[in-house]
């Protein structure tokens, strides 16, 4: 395997133009901060003219699985002949693919357009906080306010919107969804969602509506299947719940994804490939196909067999559970909370038959780093512990530490910071002693993942 090119080797640099106008949007409430409040993108929206208004949409919440939802649903809505939008976060190599339109990020001068678009509305609602003693639109309400401008411009038939933290406060919710989609909930971000899984399914579940169908994943905690349930109860909503109206019916590992059989809401579909591995990947795609049938037929008509399989074959979701390098296999996946990284193991298990196991992890500080060692300890043979250049990363001397206290052997834990230096570590591990069965997991943040994709020389859109 040849060695590690420099980051950002493998595509072009951001122009100095994008490097400024992202920078004006960091120098915002970041991402991580939430202010609970929808009184700012309400506003601004209503400035622009309530673009958002202009077109249907699909909102998606949940823990795990949103973005990988996001994608295959838009391709599905595509593959049916609609145009589409699609704004998920965050994102891996470039803000640009925050906005995508009929399923390709947008370009440098699209986002500088929707950037533009918005400031002198941002402006008025600025001023107007800081008047009132409130706080700037945030890094992520701007952002939002982006796409729909964008969306809108476009124009878009449908837009698929995954929200960036929690439901209820999400920036997300300047949009009247026809459809809402709540994949698995599980802990993460209890700084801002709560402590307990009944007060983050409940901000979660602030996406559901009284005119909106509602999908909703098999939840792996009863108090959050409990919340949803009496949300919808509450609001006298459509719904159509995993393993209840919908569910998936079996799935079969193959070559370059896996075959699968599912329940929707109007249809049942037989022997449909989808191009991504793990079950959890196969439940995300019952989701997408549950959502575009609401959205398409109202939930009684089903979907083209043909049109389906054609969406299917041919969904990506990078940095989740992908391939990026054979000989040795590089898998790598955001992983970055206990409940995605017990997801990843799964799907190595399943898929993979590694002879030695190494792993290749770097988390940021505001993860249950701990935690998510714990559940990977068992997959791995060894662990080599480096570092993204994101700021928030845990150093890693420090986490490498915290695993050798959970790998209970020195000899398992191998410390590299440099991000080059660590990937051709863990592939020399894979490697030794000739064997050429021996295979790679990246894991821990999506910052990790974009890096080694883009050290690997992997396309944005592979």
């Amino acid at each position: 395997m040849p060695s590690p090119s420099r980051p950002g080797a493998s595509r072009p640099a951001m122009s100095s133009e994008l490097r400024e106008v992202y920078a004006a949007l960091l120098e915002r409430a970041p991402e991580n901060r939430i202010e609970p409040d929808l009184s700012r993108i309400t506003r601004v929206m209503e400035l622009m003219g309530d673009p958002q208004n202009s077109y249907r949409s699909i909102r998606i919440a949940g823990t795990n699985g949103k973005t990988t939802t996001a994608r295959i649903l838009e391709r599905i809505l595509r593959e049916a002949g609609l145009r589409t939008g699609r704004t998920t976060s965050p994102h891996l190599h470039s803000p640009v693919e925050r906005i995508a339109i009929d399923g390709v990020p947008i370009d440098e001068e699209g986002f500088l357009q929707a950037y533009a678009d918005v400031e002198p509305f941002a402006a008025i609602v600025d001023a107007e906080q800081s008047a009132a003693g409130g706080v700037r639109l945030t890094y992520f309400e701007y952002l939002t306010a982006m796409a729909f401008q964008a969306f809108a411009s476009a124009p878009v038939d449908v837009a698929v919107v995954e929200t960036g933290l929690g439901g209820t406060w999400d920036a997300t919710g300047a949009v009247s969804p026809d459809v809402a989609v709540v994949t698995p909930i599980s802990l993460d971000h209890q700084d801002y969602l709560g402590d307990t899984i009944a007060e983050i399914a409940a901000e979660k579940a602030g996406i559901l509506t009284a005119d909106a169908t509602a999908i909703i994943a098999s939840q792996p905690y009863q108090d959050a299947a409990d919340v949803l349930r009496e949300r919808i109860t509450e609001l006298g909503a459509e719904a159509a719940v995993e393993d209840q109206q919908i569910g998936l019916l079996s799935h079969t590992p193959g070559v370059g994804g896996q075959m699968l059989s599912f329940q929707g809401i109007a249809g049942r579909y037989e022997e449909v490939f989808l191009s991504l591995l793990g079950e959890h990947q196969a439940r995300n795609a019952l989701l997408a196909v549950a959502a575009a049938e609401a959205l398409l037929g109202d939930g009684r008509t089903a979907l083209d067999g043909e049109m389906l399989s054609a969406a299917l074959s041919s969904v990506t979701s990078p940095g989740r559970a992908e391939v990026v390098r054979q000989a040795p296999t590089v898998l790598l996946d955001a992983a970055h909370n206990p409940a995605g990284a017990l997801t990843l193991v799964e799907t190595v298990r399943e898929n993979f038959r590694f002879t030695r196991t190494i792993g290749l992890v770097g988390i940021l500080e505001e993860k249950d780093a701990e935690e998510i060692l714990e559940v990977l300890e068992p997959l791995l043979d060894s662990v080599v512990i480096s570092q993204s250049s994101s700021p928030r990363a845990i150093p890693a001397d420090r986490l490498a530490d915290l695993a050798r206290d959970i790998f209970e052997d020195e000899d398992r834990v191998l410390e590299q910071a440099n991000l080059p230096d660590a990937i051709q570590a863990a592939v020399d591990l894979a490697e030794e002693g000739g064997d050429q069965f021996g295979g790679v997991v990246v894991a821990g943040s999506v910052t990790l993942a974009a890096e080694v994709r883009d050290l690997l020389g992997v396309p944005e859109e592979d």
